[in-house]
């Protein structure tokens, strides 16, 4: 299947998040038996991120009234206490921030959209050191990395030392992150901000760096399909597509268009895979009639695509093109069982609806059959005696003729 393969490469080692893919990790995109992937724990489901307020929502905190600590003598809690208070980012407890190192000003907090640059120190409870990075860059609101840093580092200054505490929600989540992070841990991080800078013009973009660029949010997309969290996995499938379709002003090589291409391809199918876990079939069919407008043989999309009219009841459209599918990869035993399973639905389903036919059409029954009979039998008597009758008149008339004809 290489056409469609779906392969997610592991990210780079600074990046929180898409480092940890295993290769086991990285099959659950790729493998052709694998169009099931991911168990969903029902408490996740409370647990969605349809709470949170876009990045850019963020309240901004007020700035300290500095003038009021000034005396060092009023105490020194108080005087170091200003730039140290605890500010609860969402107003749930679950994400708070501390300035430990003050920075330059409101005004130097960077935008979302921009690239930044960190030094992160990410430690466990126990003070267990998991992650460490001198500068790890990536764009503020894209979801690059954990949440607590995409929320939280629009909210520093330049150069402002901060620490995080983070409820495991908005890190790793139920799943953490194998073998160091366990699951529902939460972090305690140290950033600080060392750049921002605007992110690079995409018409201005080298076939080889616009490929490298939506990959990465591809991969990224990959780590949140993995961890069930198919909301974000869309969001970054989509800058991913929208990075790949973007006007440019550079020529690439037919290798770097295919290349593109492929990028494409994949982000459509695992596009299609996380909005058919959300049950958003119109969304799933359009990107799997994307990928088969590319590529007509696409395995993945043909299957998802039943998959999805399946869904929708459409047993009679689904069949053919699960069929069409089974016919490029004879072996595939997931497709051999969605198969037979819409066979015996769509049997079932001819069943009901001929008998509801039959019922809307008023197919008479035997008992209606031989009520009629009885309703006519009353009619049918009178007509026979009357027809003996005008018979016999008739005969007797002829016979009066005759008779009289004789003599």
């Amino acid at each position: 299947m290489a056409s469609s393969g779906e392969e997610p490469r592991s990210g780079s080692p600074g990046r929180a998040g898409t480092g940890t893919e295993t290769a086991a990790d990285a099959a659950q995109l790729d493998t052709a038996e694998d169009f099931e992937v991911l168990e969903e724990e029902g408490e996740e489901d409370e647990d969605d991120l349809s709470e949170l307020p876009p990045l850019e929502d963020v309240g901004r905190p007020p700035a300290p009234p500095r003038e009021d600590a000034q005396p060092p003598e009023q105490g020194a809690g108080d005087a170091a206490g200003e730039p140290q208070e605890w500010l609860d980012v969402l107003g749930s407890g679950l994400l708070k921030k501390k300035t430990l190192v003050p920075g330059q000003g409101v005004d130097s907090r960077p935008q979302k959209g921009q690239d930044v640059t960190i030094r992160l120190k990410a430690t466990l409870e126990d003070g267990t050191v998991v992650e460490e990075d001198p500068a790890l860059t990536f764009t503020l609101g894209d979801c690059d990395v954990m949440q607590a840093l995409d929320l939280c580092v629009q909210l520093l200054e330049m150069g402002e030392t901060a620490l995080i505490v983070s409820d495991a929600k908005y890190c790793y989540g139920a799943q953490g992150r194998s073998p160091d992070i366990p699951p529902n841990a939460s972090l305690t991080l140290e950033v600080e901000l060392l750049a921002a800078r605007d992110a690079p013009d995409l018409e201005l973009l080298s076939g080889k760096e616009k490929i490298q660029l939506a990959n990465r949010k591809r991969e990224r997309g990959n780590f949140f399909y993995q961890q069930a969290d198919y909301v974000l996995a869309i969001n970054s499938y989509d800058i991913a597509l929208r990075i790949v379709g973007s006007s440019s002003k550079v020529d690439f090589s037919p290798e770097e268009e295919a290349e593109l291409l492929d990028v494409k391809v994949k982000c459509l199918n695992n596009l299609a895979a996380s909005q058919l876990k959300l049950d958003h079939f119109k969304a799933a069919l359009k990107s799997c009639n994307l990928v088969l407008e590319h590529q007509p043989g696409n395995i993945k999309a043909l299957f998802r695509k039943g998959k999805v009219l399946a869904q929708q009841g459409e047993y009679r459209e689904a069949i053919p093109i699960l069929k069409a599918a089974l016919k490029l990869e004879p072996s595939n035993k997931t497709i051999h069982a969605e198969l037979s399973k819409l066979v015996k639905k769509h049997a079932d389903q001819r069943n009901v609806e001929t008998e509801m036919y039959r019922k809307m059409l008023g197919n008479p029954s035997a008992a209606s059959t031989s009520r009629k009979c009885k309703d006519k039998l009353p009619w049918s008597i009178p007509w026979k005696w009357l027809f003996g009758a005008t018979a016999i008149a008739l005969g007797g008339v002829a016979l009066s003729v005759v008779i009289a004809a004789r003599n």
